[in-house]
């Protein structure tokens, strides 16, 4: 048979859910459906991932979507969640247990971190965190307790790499389960599963919904986990609404396109800033200059994704101001929509971290994060070389 591109599967991954004629898919906004009989109540009740019974147990446009989703990372089902964290955190529950050990790398999303450094010990969990890009120390971080690796690639603020490959071939011979976190890469520049990692998640609220108006998560593998994962969130309420799920089925349509455009885009803007006089260091994956730019070229079939980050001579000031003088682009959270978005992380977890936690996170007082939209790149560079001069005057 012949393989689908990712723009096809895309659009035609779910077409066997047709209900009807519309190219449109509809929105199933009930929260319960009604059965025929007592044989088919029973059976709504209690078969896992029923999408047709109660809005807690599934939905109708949120297994659509999760099916989408499933495809395009080459796994065998997925599960929609009301946020990516109710992904993350539904998803780690439902596989440890007190007593169990896990690993994960130092550096993860801020909500992730605090799951995994605060909630999990609280209920008898060891965390041992390490450095992602020294294999050894995941190796040598593995107790006969280690139930699952945790994972996320690249990842703030650096945008460093794990290797999956390396990870997989610690894990699996020990009945590790592993997990990763590919928000950031999306399916379209990496499949995890490719690198046979168990579990994918996403915070589609990011680039898969891309418009910055839904928060959703997902986690694909194999029906196994999945099911196990759907008891959890049963249990935790974490479940989709089904408008966020249609504006993100809606949204993964042109995921391919916009994030090749972004991918161009951060490329080539990540090189003009490398050069800029203002600026010290630039870090994006798929320039040479990338400490991991081999591993790139493996695992992210060479691109860099639609995320850099930059850091200004200036320092912490220079910083605040560079941010009040751009035009297009937005001072504002969340990543990988349409519009480029910036924050300094210095200004964002400044107020809930402590400086040495940021210094370990490796985010420095003028350090900027820059999520590249849609928009032309002679305008982003208008944009950037106006406010660099206004904010060194």
């Amino acid at each position: 048979m012949h393989d689908l591109g990712k723009s096809t599967e895309a659009l035609h991954a779910d077409r066997d859910l047709e209900l009807n004629n519309d190219i449109a898919p509809p929105i199933f906004q009930s929260v319960t459906q009604f059965a025929e009989d007592e044989e088919a109540f029973v059976r709504m009740a209690s078969e896992p991932l029923d999408d047709q019974f109660y809005g807690r147990y599934g939905n109708r446009t949120a297994s659509r979507l999760s099916q989408v989703i499933a495809k395009l990372e080459e796994a065998e089902t997925g599960l929609l969640f009301g946020s990516g964290m109710g992904a993350i955190s539904t998803t780690v529950l439902s596989l440890i247990a007190k007593g169990d050990h896990v690993v994960a790398q130092n550096n993860h999303y801020i909500g992730t971190t605090k799951l995994l450094k605060e909630t999990l010990p609280r209920f008898g969990v060891e965390v041992t965190m390490v450095d992602q890009v020294d294999i050894e120390q995941f190796a040598r971080a593995i107790r006969p307790n280690t139930k699952i690796i945790v994972l996320e690639t690249p990842v703030n603020p650096l945008l460093s790499l794990t290797d999956l490959e390396q990870i997989s071939s610690l894990a699996k011979p020990r009945g590790i389960l592993t997990l990763c976190d590919n928000t950031f890469a999306t399916p379209i520049l990496q499949r995890p599963t490719q690198f046979d990692i168990d579990l994918v998640l996403h915070s589609v609220t990011k680039y898969i919904g891309g418009h910055h108006d839904l928060i959703a998560g997902c986690v694909v593998g194999s029906q196994e986990l999945i099911e196990r994962i759907w008891a959890m969130q049963l249990v935790l309420g974490s479940s989709p609404g089904a408008f966020n799920a249609w504006l993100a089925l809606r949204g993964v349509r042109t995921l391919d396109m916009r994030v090749r455009k972004q991918c161009k885009t951060a490329l080539a803007l990540a090189n003009h800033l490398n050069d800029h006089p203002a600026i010290s260091r630039v870090y994006y994956p798929a320039m040479p200059t990338h400490p991991q730019y081999d591993l790139v070229q493996k695992q992210m079939q060479g691109q860099g994704g639609g995320l850099l980050t930059f850091e200004l001579k200036g320092g912490y000031e220079a910083g605040v101001q560079l941010l009040q003088q751009l035009d297009l682009v937005q001072n504002a959270a969340s990543l990988g929509g349409i519009d480029s978005l910036a924050i300094q992380p210095a200004v964002m977890w400044g107020g809930s971290l402590p400086p040495d936690v940021l210094e370990e996170q490796g985010i420095s007082p003028g350090m900027i994060r820059l999520s590249v939209g849609l928009e032309d790149i002679a305008d982003l560079i208008h944009d950037f070389n106006r406010a660099l001069q206004d904010a060194n005057q």
